[in-house]
């Protein structure tokens, strides 16, 4: 069986990243393509062990500019040249991957949704264009209109989480299955003497809200440890007046795993599909105080893993991390509670899915 795998784009390595990682492990693909591969030659290698070539298209010669030509997207990706004797095609979608064109008809095309597709011209348009939105709101229903055209195109859609599978129900009329992304837990051992500090983590995204866990610290002056890289770093850097916040950049997994093993709690107050980085902290027996909603009600146990705040605000975590120190810690029930997200189920659900629906 040929197998061919399609990605939105490769730029940063994160949550997705890593979800990406684990499917070229599991299913071993024949050939990759994307939108735009701009990634680091050390990140790439990591992703696909042995893969020469990345087949990109015409908005490669963009750089880091091409998400300005998001309204080219739609079309791009269905130009995508996938081999005629391909069997499978998995995309990972985030964005517009799930539109790609099969090449034949007796291809079969499984999405693996990493998250609500390209929330920034559904419900988060508001959050990502800002002052922006009064300007851009009347092409939204345009771009929506084939956002959802595309998602008709998988034959199958798996959503890393029951949030996104919800979402997908509302916004596609799509039916779809849940198979939570994977974690490597052994990365991410168990460590009981915690010290006095607070970490976030991830892409410096808008829809991360990292800005409001930044004034929320601003104001109660505890310690912050800040890790990733991103387009809204230098911004997330001139909000802190804080010395206690500290930004680290873009850290291998060793050190992030240092981090999240010492630290007090991981902090979240993004809506994520899914979010692996509270997992990976949880594997390290770390608790997560988080913003009640999306996945991240899938992955923590109120009182037990973790603690919700439930106003997506400075005021409301800073209650939280009020009554998060008055609570005592059981860190290895934390950690037991993250077995059920190992590579191993992962790969085990991804592959049976696949061998289901391929004959």
């Amino acid at each position: 069986m040929k197998k061919a795998l399609v990605v939105d784009w490769l730029d940063k390595y994160g949550g997705a990243e890593k979800v990406i990682q684990a499917l070229e492990a599991s299913v071993n693909f024949d050939e990759i393509h994307c939108l735009v591969n701009i990634m680091n030659t050390s990140e790439l290698n990591t992703m696909f062990p042995n893969k020469q070539k990345i087949n990109t298209t015409f908005l490669q010669k963009f750089g880091s500019k091409f998400r300005f030509l998001y309204p080219f997207f739609f079309k791009t990706i269905k130009q995508l040249k996938i081999s005629n004797d391909v069997d499978l095609i998995l995309s990972s979608s985030h964005s517009v991957a799930k539109g790609v064109k099969k090449s034949n008809q007796n291809q079969i095309h499984i999405s693996y949704f990493q998250a609500p597709n390209s929330n920034y011209i559904w419900q988060e348009a508001p959050l990502y264009f800002k002052k922006a939105y009064p300007l851009v709101k009347w092409i939204l229903p345009v771009f929506r209109k084939w956002d959802y055209s595309d998602a008709q195109n998988p034959d199958f859609i798996i959503c890393n989480s029951k949030f996104v599978q919800n979402w997908v129900k509302i916004n596609y009329k799509r039916e779809s299955i849940v198979i939570y992304p994977p974690v490597n837990l052994n990365d991410f051992p168990l460590k009981e003497i915690k010290q006095d500090f607070y970490v976030i983590a991830g892409r410096m995204a808008t829809i991360k809200r990292f800005d409001l866990v930044i004034e929320a610290f601003n104001i109660n002056k505890k310690r912050l440890i800040v890790i990733g890289d991103g387009e809204e770093l230098k911004h997330l850097k001139s909000l802190a007046t804080s010395p206690t916040i500290e930004f680290l950049g873009f850290q291998n997994v060793d050190v992030l795993s240092d981090y999240l093993q010492n630290a007090k709690a991981f902090i979240q107050m993004g809506v994520e599909g899914f979010g692996i980085a509270a997992i990976e902290a949880q594997s390290c027996g770390t608790p997560v105080i988080c913003y009640k909603k999306g996945g991240i009600i899938e992955t923590v146990t109120e009182n037990k893993t973790g603690l919700f705040f439930t106003e997506q605000n400075a005021e409301s975590l800073n209650k939280c991390i009020e009554k998060f120190e008055k609570k005592n810690w059981n860190h290895k029930e934390i950690h037991e509670q993250t077995q059920r997200f190992s590579e191993k189920k992962f790969h085990e659900n991804i592959l049976q899915f696949i061998n289901l629906h391929i004959k």
